[in-house]
């Protein structure tokens, strides 16, 4: 690809003891990597694990096992100052509520400068407030909303300003967790259309979970598909689209409405359930699981899932 990697994921496990005798696997041996100046979309349905994977690389849960890896420095154990430091500066998440992420009692100039006050990355009052003010112009909004509360803004307003406040640290990686789920149709799009925008200005890479596959397609390099805790197929945003492997992708891909009413009424909807497919994620090499693309997987490959 010719870019530098900023995000190595390799064998990352997420478990959650609930009981003795009781530990729920949220994430199970899931790698993939992030360049530079790319949108990762991590798509999957409802209690696949991908939030579980956003919140563990920015280390709002510990991981149970595996490496994390952010422009070069291992963030997965125990953190030093200097990791932590680059953790904290350089990863930024966007919420999928962005009412919830937003502190009602502050204002809007607070709210976003309070990466820079922790950091303490200004010298002068004027300073930050300067930076501030040239943030909210950057995503939409003017500086006259720097003294306003959060309530006083609609939905779409409230998440650019969750943007604003992860972008004011000038990060590497943006991790955006259904970050436009919350949002009208009309309003995800201006969103999105800002995140390319960012990301063409400031060549920011993306971390884009989302169950959204319509809107995955149009902002991401390539796709990451989740299931079960498992990531089951990844390789380039056309590929997943035009040669899908696993059947679980392609019931994905099969429930997308088409736009055009015709295409819509001949649209076959494919049914995939785990339990009655012969397929053992457990048993699959890393390069079944992950498919990735380099070559058309063969039915050999595939074997490698169903152990057949």
């Amino acid at each position: 690809m010719g870019r530098e990697t900023i995000l190595r994921v390799a064998d990352l496990k997420q478990h959650f003891k609930v009981s003795k005798h009781y530990t729920v696997k949220a994430v199970n041996g899931v790698s993939f990597d992030i360049h530079e100046g790319e949108t990762y979309g991590l798509v999957g349905e409802s209690g696949s694990g991908k939030s579980t994977i956003g919140r563990t690389i920015i280390r709002l849960y510990e991981p149970t096992a595996g490496v994390i890896t952010f422009r070069g420095a291992d963030i997965s154990g125990t953190l030093r100052e200097k990791e932590q430091t680059l953790l904290r500066t350089k990863m930024q998440m966007i919420f999928q509520d962005p009412m919830a992420s937003l502190n009602p009692r502050k204002k809007v100039i607070d709210i976003i400068a309070q990466g820079l006050d922790i950091h303490k990355l200004y010298r002068t009052k004027q300073e930050r407030q300067e930076k501030v003010e040239r943030i909210l112009e950057k995503v939409g909004l003017s500086r006259e909303h720097a003294n306003r509360y959060p309530h006083q803004f609609s939905g779409g307003q409230r998440q650019r300003i969750g943007i604003a406040r992860a972008l004011i640290m000038e990060p590497g990686l943006i991790i955006a967790d259904e970050a436009i789920s919350a949002l009208d149709v009309s309003i995800q799009a201006q969103v999105v259309n800002l995140l390319k925008s960012i990301q063409e200005e400031t060549n920011t890479a993306f971390l884009f979970i989302s169950h959204d596959l319509s809107m995955v397609k149009y902002i991401s390099d390539r796709i990451g598909v989740l299931h079960l805790g498992y990531l089951v197929e990844t390789g380039t945003t056309e590929v997943i689209f035009e040669r899908p492997v696993h059947p679980y992708t392609k019931s994905l891909l099969s429930a997308i409405p088409h736009a055009n009413p015709l295409k819509e009424k001949t649209r076959v909807t494919l049914s995939y359930d785990y339990a009655d497919s012969g397929i053992d994620y457990a048993r699959g090499t890393e390069q079944a699981l992950s498919a990735t693309h380099s070559v058309l997987a063969t039915e050999e490959d595939f074997s490698l899932w169903t152990g057949k």
